[in-house]
Order: C-alpha cells, then structure tokens, then sequence
C-alpha cells in the first residue's frame, strides 16, 4: 500500500478498502464478488464528487468485469439523474467518458444520460442517438418526454412494442 492508498492521505478508509480490493492477490482482496459490490457501493456512496472519476477507474479494474460495469453504472444513474439539468453535468460527463471508455455497458449508460440531458433540455440530438438507445431510455422518453419529434420517432421506429404504444398514446396528449 502507498501513501496515496493510505487512509488519512487523501483517501477515506472505504476508498482505500476499494483500491485493496480491486488489486488482485492483495492481502485485502475479498474472492466474493457480492462483498466487493457492496463494498464498492458504501465507497461511490460516500465518494467526494472530485474523487469519482478515480474510484470509478479503480473499480473497473476489478477481474468480475460484469460486477463492475454494474457498480459503476449504479453510480452513474444516480449522479446523472442528479445533476441531469445543472451546470455541471457537461463537465462531469466529459470526466467520466474517460474513465468508462473501455467498458462498453458503462460507456453507453453515460452516453444515454447525455442524451436524456439533450431532450430535456431541448439540446441537438439525433435519431440516430435516439434509436441506439437502451430499452429502458426509450421508454422512459416514451413515458416522460414532451418532445414531440422524440415521441413521434419512438411511436414509428422504438425497439419496443411497448416503447411504440406508449410514444404513440403519449403524441396524442401533448398535442
């Protein structure tokens, strides 16, 4: 353990737990990967904002790939929804884009919050953006969205027939 993994050295001690934890063979490291997740949950639960991008790295370096992505991803929907009309976002996004780069679940998550933000605030967007969705985005702007160029998209081409029923009912009430 170095200095800058050491509690008291800019870290609080579930961070360092977290960092023992995605070092493989480290006397710290727990093989259940259940413990790992919760320990990383309590870690993004009490993360400082400045210290995110660096606890989201290190957590997925952990060797259960899919544990991992869902951890950080757990922290990017709730930190998302969070800061989804602030000013902030657009820098936090950028931050985070980096550090989720190379997981492909975790970087479509991130670039789906960036997308809601562009709807909701009536920013540029594509339908290319809004037809590569996940499922549960196009639903959500199916069920919440008053845009009618993104319900009226989602009523011909969602992925979903549920997507499409409900952009369709929805289109017909903000006439």
């Amino acid at each position: 353990m170095t200095a800058v993994d050491h509690p008291g050295h800019g870290r609080t001690e579930e961070e360092t737990s977290v960092t023992g934890t995605v070092a493989a063979g480290a006397a710290g490291f727990d093989p259940d990967e259940h413990v790992r997740f919760a320990r990383y949950r309590r870690a993004f639960a009490t993360v400082a904002p400045e210290e995110a991008a660096g606890l989201a790295a290190r957590v997925l370096t952990d060797p259960e790939r899919s544990m991992a992505s869902g951890a950080v991803c757990e922290y990017l929907d709730r930190r998302a929804a969070e800061l989804l009309t602030a000013p902030g976002f657009p820098a936090w996004h950028r931050e985070l884009s980096g550090v989720v780069a190379a997981d492909a679940f975790a970087a479509r998550r991130l670039r789906d919050w960036a997308l809601l933000r562009a709807v909701t605030l009536d920013e540029p967007w594509t339908e290319e953006q809004v037809l590569a969705a996940e499922n549960r985005l196009q639903e959500h702007l199916a069920e919440e969205s008053n845009a009618r160029p993104v319900l009226g998209l989602l009523a011909e081409r969602g992925r979903t027939r549920r997507t499409r029923n409900v952009a369709t009912a929805r289109l017909r009430q903000v006439r």
